[in-house]
């Protein structure tokens, strides 16, 4: 019985080795259209003569031709530029026995014996004479190899390698390491040596570009070209060459994205849906977001919507303009490559020519515009951005001022913080200003400065993903940046409503160090400013907007931390004995279960002692504040915003921003504390949380350098001392500090020699400050800020 099992085994595998070898693993030679550079328009050819249609199939699956693998080739629409003939005994690079994986087959790994040749990767019956080859993969650049690796080695017991041609991909397997090394070299060697592929498109794109002088030749080419013009049916392969099973896209594979390949394909029937869709936009944010995930595709699209604005039976529909419309939004969002820039501006002016004062003609002139002034975006535009691209409309833009105040700004989607900050500036009579200001996104917990370049636009849109994350709003606040003169602000001006508002900004966070009583002051000052003298009606504002909480906070946990005296009872109870206190026995689980009843009962106690005090100690400092508001009576806004001022510039760090740090004490960064970097006007300070003097400050004559040590360390280097902040703010310290160095500098007349300045993204390094014969820094004239 187990003979008979054997043979019928054996048949078996017999018989599905047959079924393969003639329907199931069998990939003839792939064929290609050969081209030399010798052949092409340079050299006698006519620009016609490259005549590729688009490919369309009949109800049978076929293209209308005899089913060839010629014909099926051209549907790839894929040429390669050099000859590369098969010879009729090709010299063999690495030949041996492989396991192959096999799909649809209850044996999941076949041995075959393969051979590499200069031209193709082939696999036959066995080693002998006369063996049947059961299958070809032709290798050509475009062709990748992923090599050997340990993980599939620890699931598997096998070293893989994995040869992605266009139509097959062969999953190899062996038990050496080593041999998987040598065939993956000897396949990737084979693959560098082939000359680039180039696609029909590529091809006709450079006739174009060397006949754009020449219309009745590119009209030739046009006609004769369908490949170039629009088309209702589907597209079977990219416009431009991919590698094959490219594995770049693989960290967005949380996405859903398949290959490069397919994808380019998907997004061309995604265009072709914006004809009949009734609202756009989705599928427009659909296309972009593709092309921000998988940048090799960027290229593509914008070939794909030349080819849908080329020539169309009915161009003023608005079916066809949504083309244009896409085209728009591509060309404020990415640049294409300069290849197919050259193509995209050739384009725009052959449809100006040929439909002046058209709607075509208005996109076209729009997209030329917007192609000199994009960057490449970080976000996809938003719903309300692209509606306004639709439309080649600007997008109204609310920027706040410290305060209530706030305006109103139309942008672009090329609009950078730079460029709001300048029109602020002489919107508001600040251009004079000798003081510096920059925009900030702003909730009501955080905010953080933009760097010049940053567009507002994915500032805006950024904004909308973190609303929708959280609760918090979020907005653009224009604020003062670098306080480099005080003392030069107008008592009438908005520069100074500024600087009381961010000033009360700092007192509300804790971060302007001073007595309760001078807060208090503070407190009722800010009062008399909002609301004017003293009454009942007034509507008057929580203490968190008046009075730092913590503050607050603190002295009630002092106050609850000192321990009560306890009664005479439980006083003779801490002096017995342990036996005594905790009895043990059949009663030990219910007493221990009602313990820890009890001590739950007694945190909620607490917590419940700790508001009501927490509400008490608000009402006492509360009526405090309105007592010395009181006294303020007669008091005018401008006179309650000096004499706030007049308070918080009794602290010598005032006019400094802040920053929580951790110092690190030892030059190992063994101890830290944690404290405020304060950086000013003239030098850096450092403070202990809460307390008004500087531990210790540097001035900026005698810092030699400053920078980014790693991912959340800043260094400075003071002389020959080195200190060491971990931080969160790397960044805005870094931004902070060249501002104010490159404020310095130009006052000093060497704006154009620093080479400090606010950039854009901060580089992992130093600035070293060269030193040169004019005043250090100490020396220059200086407003006590």
């Amino acid at each position: 019985m187990p003979l008979q099992g054997f043979c019928w085994f054996l048949c078996c595998r017999q018989g599905f080795s047959l079924l393969g070898r003639d329907y199931g693993e069998k990939e003839e030679e792939e064929s290609f259209e050969l081209r030399n550079k010798e052949d092409l328009t340079s050299n006698g050819r006519s620009p016609a003569e490259v005549t590729v249609s688009q490919p369309t199939r009949t109800a049978n699956g076929t293209n209308g031709h005899t089913v060839s693998e010629a014909s099926d080739e051209m549907k790839s629409l894929i040429i390669e530029k050099n000859k590369m003939g098969l010879e009729e005994d090709p010299e063999l690079l690495v030949k041996g026995w492989l396991l192959r994986e096999v799909r649809g087959s209850w044996i999941k790994q076949r041995r075959y014996w393969f051979v590499l040749s200069q031209d193709s990767l082939d696999y036959y019956s066995g080693p002998e004479k006369g063996a049947r080859r059961l299958g070809t993969l032709v290798l050509t650049n475009l062709c990748s190899v992923i090599w050997p690796d340990k993980q599939t080695y620890k699931e598997t017991g096998y070293w893989s390698i994995t040869v992605y041609g266009r139509k097959h991909c062969y999953k190899l397997y062996t038990k050496h390491f080593n041999e998987a090394v040598h065939w993956a070299c000897g396949v990737q060697k084979v693959i560098d040596t082939k000359a680039p592929v180039e696609t029909p498109t590529q091809l006709l794109i450079r006739d174009i570009e060397e006949n754009k002088f020449n219309p009745e030749v590119v009209e030739h080419i046009y006609q004769h070209n369908p490949i170039l013009k629009y088309t209702q049916g589907p597209l079977y392969a990219p416009l431009l060459p991919f590698p094959y099973g490219s594995l770049e896209h693989t960290y967005h594979s949380g996405k859903g994205y398949g290959s490069v390949r397919e994808e380019a394909v998907k997004l061309f029937n995604c265009l072709q849906q914006l004809e009949s869709a009734r609202e756009p936009v989705p599928i427009i944010q659909g296309v972009l977001q593709t092309c921000l995930d998988l940048r090799p595709l960027r290229d593509e699209v914008y070939c794909q919507l030349v080819k849908q604005t080329s020539c169309t039976p009915a161009p003023h529909t608005a079916a066809h303009l949504r083309y244009w419309q896409l085209l728009t939004c591509m060309s404020c969002t990415f640049l294409p490559g300069p290849t197919v820039l050259k193509y995209l501006r050739f384009h725009l002016k052959r449809i100006q020519s040929q439909s002046p004062e058209s709607e075509m003609d208005n996109y076209a002139s729009f997209i030329g515009e917007a192609l000199e002034k994009t960057k490449c975006r970080e976000c996809v535009p938003s719903w309300e951005e692209i509606q306004m691209l639709m439309s080649r409309q600007e997008m109204l833009c609310t920027v706040h001022y410290p305060g209530p105040g706030s305006c109103q700004l139309y942008i672009s989607s090329h609009t950078t913080a730079n460029e709001v900050v300048r029109r602020l500036q002489e919107k508001l009579g600040l251009q004079d200003s000798k003081n510096t200001f920059a925009l900030y996104e702003q909730n009501a917990l955080w905010e953080q400065p933009l760097a010049n370049g940053a567009l507002i636009a994915d500032i805006l849109t950024s904004f909308s993903t973190k609303e929708s994350e959280s609760n918090s709003q979020w907005k653009l606040c224009f604020k003062l940046y670098c306080l480099l003169d005080a003392d030069s602000i107008s008592v009438d001006s908005i520069e100074y409503l500024f600087l009381f508002e961010q000033c009360h900004e700092m007192v509300v966070r804790g971060q302007l160090p001073a007595c309760e009583e001078d807060l208090q002051a503070l407190a009722a000052l800010r009062l008399q400013c909002l609301i004017g003298d003293f009454s009942t009606h007034a509507p008057c504002p929580t203490l968190d907007e008046l009075f730092p909480s913590h503050m607050v906070e603190a002295r009630v946990l002092m106050s609850l931390s000192a321990p009560p005296a306890l009664p005479p009872c439980q006083l003779a109870a801490q002096g017995c004995p342990p036996t005594q206190r905790f009895p043990t026995g059949l009663l030990a689980g219910a007493l221990w279960s009602h313990t820890a009843t009890a001590a739950h009962k007694q945190k909620v106690e607490q917590d419940m002692r700790l508001r009501s005090r927490l509400k008490e100690e608000a009402v006492a400092v509360m009526g405090s504040i309105v007592e010395r508001w009181k006294g303020l009576a007669g008091y005018s806004r401008r006179d309650s915003m000096a004499a706030y001022l007049t308070i918080a510039r009794q602290w010598s760090g005032f006019g400094c921003t802040l920053y929580e740090v951790d110092f690190y004490i030892s030059s190992t960064g063994s101890f830290s504390q944690k404290l405020w970097l304060g950086v000013a006007a003239t030098s850096v300070s450092l403070y202990r949380q809460g307390e008004a003097e500087a531990l210790e400050s540097f001035p900026y004559g005698q810092i030699c350098s400053y920078g980014v040590s790693d991912s959340n360390t800043f260094k400075i280097t003071a002389g020959d001392r080195d200190l060491l902040f971990e931080t969160t703010k790397l960044t805005e310290i870094m931004q902070l500090m060249n501002a104010y160095f490159s404020a310095i500098r130009r006052q000093r007349g060497k704006g154009e020699d620093t080479g400090i300045t606010i950039a854009d993204r901060t580089e992992v390094g130093f600035h070293h400050l060269a030193q040169t014969p004019t005043p250090t820094l100490l020396e220059l004239p200086s407003h006590p800020v």
